[in-house]
Parts: C-alpha cells; sequence; structure tokens
C-alpha cells in the first residue's frame, strides 16, 4: 500500500490554503532565510512555465471532539516551506521575518516589455519600465487593460502586447505545483525517515523539528504561543539587542506573561550554556511527561489515545498545557 498520494495543485489553491489556515506554515511568523534573488527566480520560473519541485505534506489525525463529531487535521509541510512562503510573500505582498525579526516585505519587479523579474530596488522604483510590485498585479481589483494603455503611452508600446503579457503573468495562479501528501496513519519515526530519504540535500529534519511544527500549527490550545516562546528564548540568549525588534514586530506576544517571562535573558551574562529549542523540548516534555521520544509528544498533542489508539480533543488539550507548563519552567530563571 502506498504510503503517500501525488496530486498538482495550483499555486492560487496552495495559497488560498495557508489564508484559510489549512495549510500550517510556521515560517510566515519565523525567520525566512531565502535570499530575494531567489524569490524573483522561483516567479521567472513559474511565469515561463518550468517545473519548481514538490511540496510534501503530512496531514495531522482527523481529532475526535467532545461532542462525539471529528476536526479534520491541518496540513503541516514537511518540505518546501521557503518556497511557499516566497510565493506568498511575492504573490500576496505578505511581509515575512528576516533573520533579525524585522517584518519586511519581498518585493519583485517585472518588466512587461521584455517579461524580466528583478528584485524591486531604488533605481526600478524610478524606471516606467518596471512594475515595482507584482503583488500588485495579483490583486483582484488590477485592471490588465487599463494599465496596458497607461503603460503603452508611458513607454511607446503596443498596449495589446502589455496586455497579453500581464495576462500571462497572472496566469502563475493557475500554474500547478506537485504536492505530496504523505498518509496521516504514518508514524513521525517513519515520516522523519522519508524526508532524509527523498531530500536531496541531505538535510536531516529532526524530530524536534516535526514537534515545533506541530506545536504551532494549533492556536486553539496555544501551541503557537508555546512555540513564541520557545523561539523568542533562544533567539535573544543568542542576540539580546533584538529585544524591542521582537517587541515592535510581535506587540500582541509582547504583551502576554510568556513573554515577561523571557525578557531577563537579555541581561544574561553567562555564556556557558545556550539552550536550544531542541533542548527545551526535550526537557520540558522529559520532565512533565516522563516519556522520552520526541514522536510520542507529537501524538499526545495530536490527542493521541495510546490504548485505543483513538485521536482524542481532550489528550491534546490537557497535552498542550502541560507542555506549556514544561516550558515555562525551563525558562525560570531560578535553574539558570
Amino acid at each position: 500500500m502506498a504510503k503517500y498520494s501525488v496530486n498538482n495543485h495550483s499555486v492560487e489553491n496552495i495559497i488560498s490554503w495557508i489564508n484559510s489556515g489549512e495549510i500550517a506554515i510556521p515560517e510566515m511568523q519565523r525567520p525566512f532565510v531565502w535570499e530575494a534573488s531567489k524569490v524573483r527566480d522561483l516567479m521567472d520560473s513559474l511565469y515561463k512555465g518550468y517545473p519548481v519541485g514538490y511540496i510534501i505534506i503530512w496531514k495531522n489525525p482527523d481529532v475526535k471532539l467532545k461532542d462525539g463529531t471529528f476536526s479534520n487535521g491541518k496540513k503541516i509541510v514537511i518540505d518546501g516551506q521557503q518556497r511557499i512562503t516566497a510565493l506568498t510573500a511575492a504573490i500576496t505582498g505578505q511581509e515575512v521575518v528576516n533573520q533579525e525579526y524585522k517584518k519586511i516585505p519581498i518585493k519583485i519587479s517585472f518588466n512587461p516589455f521584455d517579461e524580466k523579474f528583478e528584485v524591486c530596488n531604488p533605481a526600478l522604483e524610478k524606471d516606467s519600465k518596471y512594475i515595482n510590485d507584482i503583488s500588485e498585479v495579483f490583486k483582484p481589483d488590477f485592471n490588465c487593460f487599463n494599465f496596458a494603455i497607461q503603460y503603452g503611452n508611458q513607454n511607446d508600446s503596443n498596449p495589446s502586447d502589455i496586455n497579453n503579457t500581464l495576462v500571462k503573468l497572472k496566469g502563475i495562479l493557475g500554474n500547478s505545483i506537485g504536492v505530496i501528501e504523505l498518509n496521516q496513519e504514518l508514524d513521525i519515526e517513519t515520516v522523519t525517515d522519508i524526508f532524509i530519504r527523498i531530500n536531496s540535500k541531505g538535510t536531516v529534519l529532526s524530530q524536534a523539528d516535526f514537534a515545533m511544527s506541530k506545536i504551532s500549527s494549533n492556536e486553539k490550545y496555544g501551541g503557537d504561543i508555546i512555540r513564541k516562546t520557545i523561539d523568542y528564548f533562544c533567539h535573544l540568549n543568542q542576540r539580546p539587542m533584538d529585544l524591542e525588534t521582537i517587541k515592535s514586530n510581535d506587540q500582541e506576544f509582547a504583551k502576554l506573561d510568556e513573554f515577561n517571562k523571557i525578557q531577563w535573558i537579555t541581561d544574561n551574562t553567562d555564556d556557558i550554556y545556550s539552550p536550544t529549542y531542541t533542548d527545551i523540548l526535550r526537557v520540558a516534555f522529559t520532565s512533565q511527561f516522563h516519556r522520552g521520544k520526541l514522536s510520542d509528544l507529537v501524538n499526545l498533542l495530536s490527542g493521541r489515545n495510546f490504548e485505543t489508539r483513538d485521536y482524542e480533543e481532550e489528550i491534546a488539550e490537557k497535552s498542550y498545557d502541560r507542555l506549556h507548563d514544561g516550558v515555562l519552567k525551563f525558562i525560570n530563571t531560578e535553574i539558570y
């Protein structure tokens, strides 16, 4: 029996999954590491109809709710996070968070006369031949015909040709991207093995990576808060100067008690030990659940009842609460 299915989905569908929350993309709130030039090249490949690789997703199990009904699980992106983030940023104009935790736009410019993509810069912004930000073209109220007439007058171009090019650009939304969906029945060890085998760069995705993606995918029980607490704590331990940037960038989290409890790390001068998010996860999980395998954590956060093998909402809720308590105990100043 195949452990996966392969389908083609349009760019528009994939973006709609993200906007609706059907796909959990924690990277939209975490540092984006691609250079802007890679985003440009991705858009150019889609425009030319070139293949841009596969996205691999793993569907969370459906959870039995307290009223007896079932809640459909979200899809977690196992491979392709940066590519999806790049697509969403370039096409919808959504800002990303860079490695200094600053929100920035990624503006990709386009010259409809010679059909050339570039990363937007001050020089291009002054060049009438370039559309400064292609996300404007993808807005529902953008009128290709009217723009083509204005562009043609400014640049001595045939409006009909420009209109055809703009229609082709908007056609990117209809282009297909391959999506490999791993069966939700697969356990985390199998999913990890699959990822390592098919990843051409040999990147090792740890079970802690899976656990962090799982945690952030559940806002109902505060998983997003747990992940931010871990992420920001580790980041501020390395770069305390980014405190004000994080506070400005994530004002909602800055109002929470969790943020108050991690700020002390910016005054810490002890460099003997710098915990990673894997360290925090393992200690918090082991101390609260008395288990050692992070795969068990993923199952518990999914609501797994190890006796019945069902997935129950009550177990998921309690597991997030216990993990939250374990993380807060780890970041307590008294243990450092």
